[in-house]
This record gives C-alpha cells, structure tokens and sequence, in this order.
C-alpha cells in the first residue's frame, strides 16, 4: 500500500487543479485518472474541442458570407472537415501534455485506472496501475456525464450525446437537437454555420432555461437570424432509428425525421462505481453529494467537488472548489464566492452571465435598478461589425451594490470577467461607471450600462 497526504479522484478542472495547490502548499498529493489524457470532460470531450470547432466553423460562415462591405473579393469558399477535426485534436493533445506537464513540475503522483473507495482512507485504483492507496484526505473530482431522456434510445452514432458530435464523419443533411441549453445550442451552430439543417428541440417554452430572460429572448431572435429552427415547449417521447434514419416522436405533433440527433438536456453527476457503499458518503435526490461549507462529505477524510456537488457544472466553478477546498486542508481557510461565478455561452455573439438575473431579483422580490446599453451605440463594435447584443447592469436600489451583469454580444467571455471582479469586491454601479474604459473598446458599453443605472449613460 503507497501513502499519500491527499489523493485526488479525478484529472479533470476540479481535479488536477487541487492536486497542483495542494502540491504547492507542501503536500504529498495523488491524481487518479482512468483516461490516458489528464484535463477531463472539459479538456478532452466538452469545452476544449467544443471551442476549437465553434472558431473554425465562424471563420467559414463569415467567409461564406462575404466581406464584400470591407472592401474583400475572394473566390468560392470551402472547408475540409477532417482538417478541422485534426486542428481540434491537435489543441487538445497539446493542453493534455501541458498538464501532463505540471504534474511532473510541481511533483504530483498521477495514477491511471479506475478508482474506487474500499473504506474509509483506503483507495484501490484498477487499471494501467493497480495500486492500493491510503491518504488522511481524499478529493472526490469525477465530474458528470451527459445526461438522457427515457425513450431516448442512445446508439454512440445517430442518436448521441455531444461526446460523438464533436467529430462526426460528415455534415448532417439534418441535425436533431434534443436542449436548448449551451451544449445544444452551441454544437447546433458549429453544424448548421457548416451547411447542416438544425432544429432545436425544447421542452420549455424558452431558450437558454436558467438565465436571464431578457438576454435568451434576444438570442433567440439572432440565432433564428442564423438559420436554427426552434420547437419550443415539445416533450420528446423518444427517439429511435430507423432503416437508417432517425426519428423523434414528439407529444401532440409529428414526429422529427433526421440523420443524426444530439442529446443535449443537461448533465448528471458521475458517482457510479466509486466504492461509496464503503464509506459514509450521502448524496442528495439528484445524485449529488452532500458537502458542507468547506466540501467535507458525510465521511470524515473525504471531500468532493465540482460536478458531482450542487451547483453550476462549470468548469472555473471546480478550479476554485479545488483550489478553496485543498486551501482549507492546508490552511483552515478556503472560500468561493458563488455570487461571482461568471458563465459563457460560446455562440456567435458569445453571452455571458455572473451574478442574479432580473427574474431572479423579481422572484426575491428585491428592490433594484437596472441600466442597459445595445452595443449598436459602442463604436468598436460597429468598426468589427458586432451591433447585435446588449449590456444589463442590475443593482442594489437601496445602496447600488452590483447584483448581476448579463451581456449578448461581441466578446462578452471576456467583459464579464470585469462584472466578476465587480461584484466580488462589492462595487457599485457608480463605482463601475466612474471606471475610466479604454476608447474605442468594447468594454465602453459595459461601462455605459453602469451609468445607465441612475440614467447618465452618454451614448444612448
């Protein structure tokens, strides 16, 4: 049996970024990890490859669609698909030996196979390395997997989850996508801007569930622009193939014919087969485990975080879990401010999110003011031809404490990082908006938004 201070379950965001701090902060820190790549769903099958294919897909359907009004004459315009899988792969590849890289760098202990718990202190790992471990702590990081409808009948090829639609073989002459979420809607748009027809499938009567309405009903507007086709408010009873094709029965309509569907309805918690049985770890009804303040699980000596705890399934958000949670170990101190936790869909305009939403604020009943700015008033993003969109700056109505900050539109990844550093040090309105923002910047309309909370704003 090999001793360890701390063993980490787990290489995804979450995972390998504890086993670094806790590394860093003098422990004799562990990583199990079943796949051959370090960096998780994240790095491996979601965000990072997700991303690679958003760029490469915008890059053609901007060119596609001419840039004649700049003065730009080109001739027909084309893309080689597999080029575009091997520019995705190779960006992967190279992040997963990076952090193959700070394991060796900061002297954390990476262990391939599968994990599983046989008592408290006790971790037997099943795989390339077949090893039984014992540590004083453990980090439960094993993140989620997507998640399914009944009657959805998956097969890994027609019907699947966006694991397979990061790399299909070809473009579908027409894609089903069951979620009108951020997976859906952004691997819906890598596919239509490559020539596939879309059609978007949701079972509430609105996009983007869970954010701010205002934001989701501008994006819907845009993204019908872009050619999606959205049936709202349908509960899919089940989909299936069949002699080739497939078919998705949807209560009270015809059915949906198409070559391929995406099963895109969120994510679960990935706890199976983790030895839990062993030890005294509780989850909730959602399959989440029971942490406390500091990720203590129900067993003295385990913690968990990320996807497999309550809250958003979002990577940064299992970065700083991981980080406060080894800090704690370390220090007996460790904090997120889950007020302050930004989230980005990747679509074309990007939209970002950190803080309460307006319905939020009305369903609390909080009294508060809100300023707006549309991005068609900002002068960098008319000279990048990005008017689409806008900036809602939401705050306190008693002492104008920033509640939350939404934005559609160009760069918004980007803007709301500032919005988050608003709201963590407990800025204002007024604080934002006396700011001085780089002229011309996108940023400047974000600024305009915070002095159009007291009805100051300058360019509107």
């Amino acid at each position: 049996m090999i001793s360890h201070d701390l063993i980490v379950i787990g290489a995804g965001p979450g995972g390998y970024v504890a086993a670094i701090r806790a590394a860093q902060l003098g422990m004799n820190a562990a990583c199990v990890e079943l796949e051959p790549q370090l960096g998780g769903t994240c790095l491996r099958i979601g965000c990072m490859p997700s991303k690679a294919l958003l760029e490469s897909s915008q890059r053609y359907y901007e060119l596609k669609q001419g840039l004649h009004a700049d003065g730009i004459s080109y001739g027909d315009v084309s893309f080689d698909l597999e080029a575009l899988m091997r520019r995705k792969d190779g960006i992967v590849n190279g992040l997963a030996k990076g952090i193959d890289a700070l394991f060796k760098k900061n002297k954390v202990t990476r262990y391939q196979g599968r994990a599983r718990f046989a008592g408290p202190g006790r971790v037997v790992v099943e795989g390339i390395d077949n090893v039984e471990l014992a540590a004083r702590y453990s980090i439960i990081a094993t993140g989620s997997r997507p998640a399914c409808l009944k009657g959805v009948e998956l097969d890994g090829d027609r019907i699947a989850t966006s694991t397979e639609a990061l790399a299909y073989p070809e473009v579908p002459e027409h894609l089903v996508v069951i979620g009108a979420g951020y997976i859906g809607l952004e691997l819906g748009s890598v596919w239509r801007r490559l020539g596939a027809k879309v059609t978007v499938v949701e079972y509430m009567d609105r996009i983007l569930p869970g954010l701010d309405s205002d934001i989701a009903r501008d994006a819907h507007k845009i993204f019908t622009r872009q050619g999606l086709e959205f049936r709202l408010d349908c509960n899919v009873l089940g989909a299936r193939v069949e002699e080739g094709r497939c078919v998705v029965e949807i209560e009270h309509s015809a059915p949906l014919h198409a070559d391929r569907v995406l099963m895109a309805v969120g994510r679960a918690p990935h706890i199976d087969n983790l030895g839990l049985e062993t030890v005294n770890v509780l989850t909730d009804k959602h399959g989440r485990i029971t942490v406390d303040a500091h990720f203590a699980t129900s067993e003295d000596g385990i913690y968990a975080i990320g996807d497999v705890i309550p809250g958003p399934m979002l990577a940064h958000k299992a970065e700083e879990e991981g980080v406060a949670c080894v800090e704690y170990l370390a220090t007996g101190y460790g904090h997120v401010n889950y007020d302050a936790i930004p989230g980005v869909v990747y679509t074309h305009p990007e939209i970002a999110t950190v803080g309460k939403s307006e319905d939020d604020l009305k369903s609390s009943e909080i009294a508060y003011r809100k300023g707006v700015f549309h991005f068609r008033g900002n002068g960098r993003a008319r000279t990048i031809d990005e008017i689409d969109g806008r900036v809602k700056v939401l705050a306190d109505a008693g002492d104008d404490r920033i509640l939350g900050v939404h934005v559609i539109g160009p760069h918004a990844g980007d803007l709301i990082a500032e919005a988050a550093a608003a709201i963590s040090f407990g800025a204002s309105s007024e604080d934002l908006a006396r700011i001085s923002h780089a002229h011309p910047t996108v940023s400047e309309a974000l600024k305009e938004a915070a002095l159009a909370v007291s009805g100051r704003q300058v360019h509107a």
